[in-house]
């Protein structure tokens, strides 16, 4: 669905009118029109980031290992901005399902605000980088290292908070196209951004790690400035009201209440890796280098399941919004199919190609390639049970039901993966390929849990 003006005049005067906007009506886009902008927007994500880790793995294994680890907590922010991106996506969703724009625009405003100021407050811990780094035990060179690369990137949390909640806003009101084009300049700037800075290309500075974060930073203060004009002059699908209309405490609360249990479930589910990291850390450099460079070559098999995630939640919130319960159910179950399909083939081809991919990674050193093929192997094996998740984990957080899923998490990581684990590493004195196996058994687990609630049918009640 492309961008489009939307007059301000009379907004507030017209609400009736708003009923009938562009883009709402009996017709619902389908779950390939929303999942492939989708998929192509987080392949492109999933190239640039291997790019990424491959200009900053010719500094060596340290480099990468610090990137990694400062990564890691980064992500940290996008699971507590989730309490905000979640419940915006499930209302403007279920407005837009119920021809109600102007409801789905007071939101998208409110989240903003809401965006603004965890943004803002996030930047107060540049200070402590260093001791963020530390937490996850790595050598002294890695801290160094990467508390200077967070330093940096925390910098640029306001302009990322923003533009992300902004293309939360336009997902759930179905338009994926407008998030994927931005998207698209977005990570060719940060790629140029990342080979100019690293490398002192073109007369400027060579800043090695540190012009990594500085080409992200800049690369997110773009796509925040893009969505912001087009949001300002009134080109995107949601019409923009008055600044401070919908404001209220009310629907703060509704948006939080849905939001929440999603920022608790990835805040547990990154601690959760960072306990993991942990883990892995205490067999070596090798050992994380190689398992950071694994999730990277992986995250393009978890491509589409968060497009068909994407889908599903949108779908399932919009007809549950236009009160077709079984027409929700109906999408949730065919996304989790086609994501099942896609992830198996996906997955089973970048097992085939693990070993050259992972030899771009030279620098780092035979012993973590190896070890990186090997992890590879093992993640790819679990791409269905993966998609499992993607797909209805995305349909129950559009239905407004969050808290099941966070409880599938918590079963998962922390009893299967985590605990299964500690008994390797601790009790047994396994190999690190032994404790890479646990993932297997977290990933089940869930797979079940979270098959078991959406067959239910109990999301359907939910009221939001």
């Amino acid at each position: 669905m492309n961008a489009q003006s939307s007059p301000l005049e009379g907004l507030e005067e017209e609400a009736p009118a708003l009923a009938l906007a562009p883009g709402l009506g009996p017709k619902r886009p389908g779950i390939w029109e929303l999942a492939w902008p989708s998929m192509a927007m987080f392949a492109l994500q999933s190239l640039v980031g291997l790019v990424d880790f491959v200009i900053v793995g010719s500094l060596g294994s340290e480099a990468v290992a610090a990137v990694g680890v400062a990564a890691q907590f980064f992500n940290v922010l996008f699971a507590v901005l989730a309490a905000v991106t979640t419940g915006t996506v499930a209302l403007v969703a279920r407005a837009w399902g119920a021809g109600d724009a102007r409801e789905a625009d007071r939101v998208i405003r409110l989240s903003v605000a809401l965006g603004a100021l965890f943004g803002g407050f996030v930047m107060c811990l540049i200070p402590f980088a260093d001791k963020v780094v530390a937490a996850f035990g790595v050598a002294p060179g890695v801290v160094a290292l990467g508390g200077s690369y967070l330093r940096i990137l925390l910098a640029f949390t306001l302009p990322f908070a923003v533009g992300f909640v902004l293309g939360s806003g336009l997902r759930g009101a179905g338009d994926v196209r407008t998030p994927l084009v931005i998207g698209v300049v977005m990570n060719l700037v940060n790629v140029a951004g990342n080979y100019i800075l690293v490398f002192g290309k073109f007369g400027a500075p060579k800043l090695g790690t540190d012009g990594s974060a500085i080409g992200s930073g800049i690369a997110l203060c773009v796509s925040a400035a893009i969505y912001g004009a087009l949001w300002m002059r009134n080109r995107l699908i949601v019409p923009r009201g008055r600044w401070l209309e919908g404001f209220e405490r009310a629907r703060a609360a509704r948006i939080l209440r849905i939001g929440v249990p999603t920022a608790v479930e990835q805040i547990a589910w990154q601690g959760g890796l960072w306990l993991f990291l942990r883990i892995v850390a205490g067999y070596g450099t090798d050992p994380i280098s190689a398992y950071l460079i694994g999730v990277r070559i992986l995250s393009f098999s978890f491509v589409p399941g968060l497009g068909f995630s994407t889908a599903a939640a949108t779908l399932v919130g919009q007809h549950l919004g236009a009160r077709e319960p079984q027409l929700a159910a109906r999408s949730g179950w065919r996304a989790n199919a086609g994501a099942m399909v896609v992830m198996a083939c996906v997955g089973a081809l970048i097992i085939a190609i693990a070993r050259p991919v992972a030899n771009y990674f030279g620098a780092a050193g035979e012993n973590t390639v190896n070890l990186a093929v090997t992890f590879i192997w093992i993640l790819g094996a679990a791409q269905p049970l993966m998609a499992v998740e993607f797909a209805l984990g995305g349909a129950l957080r559009g239905a407004g039901d969050t808290r099941f899923p966070l409880v599938s998490i918590l079963t998962g990581l922390f009893v299967f993966r985590l605990g299964g684990a500690v008994v390797v590493s601790r009790v047994l004195g396994g190999t690190v390929v032994a404790v890479w196996c646990c993932l297997l058994m977290d990933y089940a687990a869930k797979a079940s849990l979270l098959s078991a609630r959406f067959a239910s049918g109990r999301w359907k009640d939910m009221r939001i």
